[in-house]
């Protein structure tokens, strides 16, 4: 069927426009679809990696009930090396930490700790691995390393354990008035449904209660 006038100078006015802007639409068309399927792609990457490191961590899982130390690490360090993207990264580690403390390994324990602390992408995951550090530090005497490592910034959910660990690294170096502070910090801080209150206060009673006002 023939073009009327007036549709005739639409059709034309259409041309005119596409040739003006035509290539400057289709690149904006192309940029917006290469995203689109840029974006798709790597979540469907980032879920096969989960996938794929969460049948590692359940090994790891069975291998740590089992008591078998030397298949916990090389799961944690498979993990580490081919997903270290995913939560089961810092999870992972965390388990092996507990593992190699558990087998007297102290030294890998702290290697997989740290790991989480330098590599970790949930600040929770750091906390609790800098909580535990700390702990292996005190056990080792390494007292002023780990008041430098307690003193990062780290959720505020965690500042409960965070001053409690504090508290027992003060009170090994002597330093009762300083541990009674962080101990009562510590009370502060945590939930009221927090079954770990109770020993924070039986350290807090064994060196004197309240710790003294400013």
């Amino acid at each position: 069927m023939a073009y009327d006038l007036e549709e005739q100078e639409q059709l034309d006015s259409i041309k005119a426009w596409w040739a003006k802007y035509g290539n400057l639409v289709t690149w904006a068309l192309i940029i917006a679809l290469a995203a689109y399927a840029a974006w798709t792609g790597w979540n469907t990457y980032q879920a096969r990696q989960s996938g794929q490191a969460s049948v590692l961590y359940e090994e790891q899982q069975k291998s740590f009930a089992a008591k078998d130390n030397a298949k916990v690490q090389r799961a944690a360090s498979d993990i580490q090396d081919k997903f270290s993207g995913t939560a089961y990264a810092e999870m992972s580690a965390l388990v092996a930490a507990r593992s190699a403390f558990d087998a007297n390994d102290i030294e890998t324990a702290k290697k997989q700790l740290q790991w989480v602390i330098d590599h970790g992408r949930g600040k929770e995951y750091k906390a609790i691995a800098a909580v535990r550090l700390a702990g292996v530090l005190l056990d080792a005497k390494s007292y002023d390393e780990a008041l430098k490592l307690l003193a990062g910034d780290y959720p505020a959910q965690f500042a409960g354990a965070i001053a409690d660990r504090k508290g027992d690294v003060l009170l090994a170096q002597g330093k009762r008035d300083e541990a009674r502070t962080a101990y009562k910090l510590a009370l502060e801080k945590s939930d009221a449904k927090d079954p770990g209150r109770q020993l924070i206060q039986i350290k807090l009673d064994a060196i004197g209660g309240e710790a003294p006002k400013a």
